[in-house]
C-alpha cells in the first residue's frame, strides 16, 4: 500500500523535471498554519528548500519555520524537565526503597528523556540525513497537478479527504492513501478521470507479516510478526507515481489538500515477498495524458496505467 516512501523533496528540481511553477502561496499558508498547528507533519527536507530565502515569500516560509522550532523546543524542553524531575524523584525513592512504583517512574523517565533530547537535536538539526525526505501517511510532500493547461507543484497531505466527506473520515478510513486501481471507479469515482497528481519517489516501504513473508502458516498459539521491507527499484532510479487529489473545503474549517497513491496488483518479485499491491510508475511521456485527465477517455487513463515503468524491485529489511 506504500504506507511510507522516500520522496524528491527538491522543489528547484522538480521544477526544472516538470518545467512546473511553485505554488509558493499555498506553501506559505501551510507553514503559517503548522507554526501554531503541530499536528501538520512536514518532512525536513521539504524545510530545507527555505533555509536560504530568496524572495519575500520564501522569507516569510523561513520565519514560520522558525516560530514552529521555537513553539516545539519550548514544549519539549519543558516536559524534558518534567521527566528530569520525575527521574531524581524515582531515584531519590529506590535508595530508600525498592517499590514497583519507583522501578516503573525510572524506566518511564528514562526512555521519555532520551526520546525528548533525541526529538529536540532533531529539530534544531540542519544538517540533510537520509530519512529527511521519507514521508509516512498524514505527512506533507510536494505533489505535481495540473491548472489552467501548467504544471503546478503544490503540497498535498499523503492521506486523500475527498471533497464532499466529513473530516472524521482520516480516523475512520485510516488507509486513504492508498487508492487501488480496483476501486478507481468505485470510491474514487469523483476524482478518477478529474483530480489527478504525481509525486516522485526514489524508494517505498511496505508492511508484510512474517509468516506471508516465511510463506508458511502460523502454529497454534502463535502471533504473527510484521515485517517492514523496503523496496529499491534496479537500476536504482526516480519514479513518477500516479495520484488522485482533491482540496477539501468546509466553513469555518482550514482548507486541505491532499492525495493518494494508486496501486495494483504487484509484480512477481513484490508479490513473493508476501505483499499484495505495488505503486504505479508513469512514463514520462505520458504525463501529459495523465495530468490533464478530463481531455481524455477512461480507457486512455487505464492505458496509461498499464503503458507504465516497470523497474524490478529489490528488496531489504528496513533498518
Amino acid at each position: 500500500m506504500c504506507y511510507s516512501a522516500m520522496v524528491q523533496q527538491d522543489l528547484k528540481a522538480l521544477g526544472r523535471l516538470f518545467k512546473a511553477r511553485v505554488d509558493h502561496a499555498k506553501f506559505e499558508a501551510l507553514f503559517q498554519r503548522r507554526a501554531t498547528d503541530d499536528t501538520i507533519k512536514i518532512p525536513k527536507a521539504l524545510e530545507a528548500n527555505f533555509y536560504r530565502p530568496k524572495t519575500p515569500a520564501e522569507k516569510r516560509i523561513k520565519d514560520a519555520i522558525d516560530e514552529y522550532r521555537a513553539h516545539m523546543a519550548k514544549e519539549w524542553e519543558a516536559a524534558l524537565f518534567s521527566q528530569k524531575q520525575r527521574l531524581t524523584t524515582a531515584e531519590r525513592q529506590l535508595k530508600v526503597k525498592e517499590t514497583k512504583k519507583a522501578l516503573e517512574d525510572q524506566r518511564i523517565a528514562t526512555n521519555k528523556i532520551a526520546w525528548y533530547k533525541t526529538k529536540i537535536a532533531n529539530l534544531k538539526r540542519t544538517e540533510p540525513q537520509p530519512n529527511d525526505s521519507r514521508i509516512f501517511p498524514f505527512t506533507y510532500a510536494p505533489v505535481v497537478v495540473m491548472e489552467n493547461d501548467e504544471y503546478v507543484i503544490l503540497p498535498a497531505r499523503y492521506h486523500c479527504r475527498p471533497q464532499g466527506k466529513p473530516a472524521w473520515y482520516d480516523k475512520k478510513y485510516d488507509g486513504l492513501y492508498n487508492a487501488r486501481r480496483d476501486n478507481l471507479e468505485g470510491f474514487w469515482k469523483n476524482l478518477f478521470g478529474h483530480h489527478h497528481a504525481c509525486m516522485v519517489i526514489s524508494s517505498f516501504f511496505e508492511n508484510v507479516a512474517l509468516s506471508d513473508f516465511e510463506k508458511r502458516a502460523l502454529k497454534p498459539g502463535e502471533k504473527d510478526k510484521n515485517l517492514v521491507l523496503h523496496f529499491n527499484p534496479q537500476p536504482a532510479t526516480e519514479m513518477i507515481l500516479a495520484c488522485l487529489w482533491d482540496h477539501w473545503h468546509e466553513k469555518g474549517k482550514p482548507e486541505l489538500d491532499s492525495f493518494a497513491a494508486i496501486t495494483d496488483e504487484p509484480p512477481p518479485e513484490v508479490a513473493a515477498t508476501g505483499h499484495n499491491r505495488c505503486v504505479i510508475p508513469l512514463k514520462q511521456s505520458n504525463l501529459q495524458t495523465w495530468l490533464n485527465p478530463e481531455s481524455h477517455d477512461k480507457a486512455e487513463l487505464y492505458r496509461v496505467l498499464d503503458d507504465r515503468e516497470r523497474p524490478y524491485y529489490a528488496h531489504e529489511l528496513a533498518a
